[in-house]
């Protein structure tokens, strides 16, 4: 049986982080958090790791995998070649907690910002299969975070204070975009979104693994949608010469 050779990261905010060297035989059929869980069951008891389904639905076993961000449970261990070394660390946008878990809750505050689905009272509840498959999309996030993780605003700019997310502007077209909903969050969108930070390089995209168009299909969409209310000089003029209308 062949063996694998993993330099896993270990470490807290209080501690120096190192990676330490792990040997693991490889049978048919693992993946990298197969590797892990035998590390914790026979090498090693006190590697942290978080991981829930480990069906790459719940997003919770997201990491680095030889710097690419990845999800453990979908990234095959025979995909690596004999005796290549295989390097796992935790996401790096978000604050260490202990070895490969990071602190997450940035994205629940933020997603307490966005304003629900909003229906009209009266609303039929009658719509085109067309306009409901284009949010359907949306709802395919399994909150992995990957996408948050390798976008650069995030990540080497620490726009925390200003910027949402790729998640979050899916998030948003989800329900902006539904041809129900009667809210507009547009202008939170702008101001307090940070939307016009994303400069559209798609690393978001190629990163997910639910393959979401995130910058095609939802951050484009709304910058289009931000354009038209803010930036448009002829609606601004409309605006200007029919306000209180």
């Amino acid at each position: 049986m062949r063996e694998a050779i993993l330099k896993v990261f270990r470490g807290t905010p209080v501690e120096a982080g190192k990676f330490i060297t792990y040997k693991v035989p490889v049978e048919e059929g693992m993946v990298v958090l197969d590797a892990i869980h035998y590390i914790q069951g026979y090498l090693d008891p006190e590697l942290s790791v978080r991981w829930n389904c480990k069906a790459a639905k719940c997003g919770s076993c997201s990491a680095e995998v030889n710097g690419d961000p990845s999800l453990m449970c979908k990234t095959r261990m025979d995909q690596f070649a004999e005796g290549e070394e295989i390097t796992i660390e935790p996401i790096k946008t978000f604050p260490l907690i202990k070895d490969l878990v990071t602190d997450v809750s940035f994205n629940y505050e933020v997603n307490k910002q966005i304003p629900p689905f909003c229906p009209a009272d009266d609303a039929t509840w009658i719509f085109k299969q067309e306009d409901i498959d284009r949010v359907q999309e949306f709802r395919k996030c399994i909150e992995c975070f990957l996408c948050q993780d390798v976008c650069h605003v995030l990540r080497d700019h620490e726009r925390k204070d200003a910027f949402w997310g790729p998640r979050f502007f899916v998030r948003s077209a989800g329900v902006e975009m539904h041809p129900l909903d009667c809210g507009n969050r547009i202008p939170l969108l702008e101001e307090q979104g940070g939307l016009g930070f994303c400069n559209i390089t798609k690393c978001c995209t190629e990163v997910c693994p639910e393959e979401i168009h995130i910058t095609d299909n939802a951050i484009i969409a709304l910058k289009e949608r931000v354009v038209d209310e803010y930036h448009d000089p002829l609606a601004a003029l409309l605006r200007r010469v029919f306000k209180g209308k």
